[in-house]
């Protein structure tokens, strides 16, 4: 049983009736669900995950003025609901784990990820990191009367339009300079080490521009190729962007690299991107910026 699966079925199994018994006035204020750090809430865990930090549990999400009223009650009744479940129970606690399950606020939750506020302006939806987002919204909420904890959710997933199109045109402009130019100009020059870095960055481009072709916030690099398989557009890729991350560091690589750029150009051109033909990748940054409509955001540097 996977993470998520385990947190819904200790939820209904010993959350559930102690809200529905103890805090039956309140219910209908108390957010829950699982969401947030670690493998178990993108789904990815798998039984080498359960070294550490894997236990039964969920999170429970309050207002501030309802953390004041009753949240140390909360806190409590959580405490005591058994810490052993279907076989499972905690067996390695890490330096920096296992503290987002429990009771929380909504402020809480969500203020380690984006601060005191949903972005309002470009310029703070460029600040937040994508695989901050992707940590903020990913996971299950189970049950949100109130609503609150899944209006912000829902704002943050609502990325602006010219958002999503600067970082496009940044990962695929890095793209073009990393693999397609730099890479063998590295080798030629002996610099092999410079050459690695020069493909292993491409590839991480590669796998950061397929999320944003779907729309979809990119996790941090240790599920960046793992989440790839789950994306309509170009997720198979992973499995050349893998093949090439594990290549000699020759030039032999380009024609993978090159086969990459392609299949990029090509999804650009199906989201009406550009109307190039050719495959080298940096004039279709240009192309991406100029769907911008945010003047000022348009004209600043193509490169994050």
């Amino acid at each position: 049983m996977k993470g998520l699966e385990l947190a819904r079925a200790y939820y209904e199994a010993y959350g559930k009736p102690m809200l529905e018994k103890d805090f039956a006035d309140v219910r209908d204020r108390i957010a829950v669900g699982l969401c947030g750090h670690g493998s178990e809430c993108f789904g990815f865990d798998d039984d080498f995950s359960r070294d550490h930090d894997f236990e039964p549990g969920f999170c429970l999400w309050l207002t501030e003025a309802d953390e004041r009223a009753f949240g140390f009650r909360l806190f409590r009744a959580y405490g005591k609901l058994p810490r052993e479940f279907d076989g499972v129970r905690m067996e390695n606690k890490s330096l920096f784990g296992s503290d987002f399950k429990g009771v929380h606020t909504i402020s809480q939750f969500y203020g380690f990820y984006i601060g005191d506020h949903v972005p309002e302006i470009n310029e703070e939806w460029l600040a937040i990191p994508d695989f901050y987002l992707a940590e903020a919204t990913n996971g299950q909420v189970f049950d949100d009367p109130l609503g609150e904890f899944t209006r912000v959710r829902q704002a943050l997933l609502n990325r602006p339009e010219d958002v999503r199109l600067k970082k496009l045109g940044s990962c695929v402009f890095h793209m073009a300079q990393l693999g397609q130019y730099n890479y063998v100009r590295c080798l030629r020059h002996g610099e092999v080490a410079a050459a690695a870095v020069a493909r292993a960055d491409f590839c991480k481009n590669a796998a950061q521009a397929v999320y944003l072709l779907n729309g979809a916030y990119a996790p941090y690099y240790k599920w960046l190729f793992r989440g790839m398989r789950e994306l309509p557009i170009l997720g198979a890729m992973e499995i050349e962007l893998t093949a090439l991350l594990q290549a000699p560091v020759d030039e032999h690589s380009m024609p993978l690299i090159e086969g990459i750029a392609a299949r990029i150009a090509a999804a650009l051109r199906d989201q009406g991107l550009s109307a190039r033909r050719d495959d080298y990748l940096e004039p279709y940054a240009y192309d991406i910026g100029e769907h911008i409509r945010d003047g000022a955001l348009r004209n600043s540097p193509v490169m994050l």
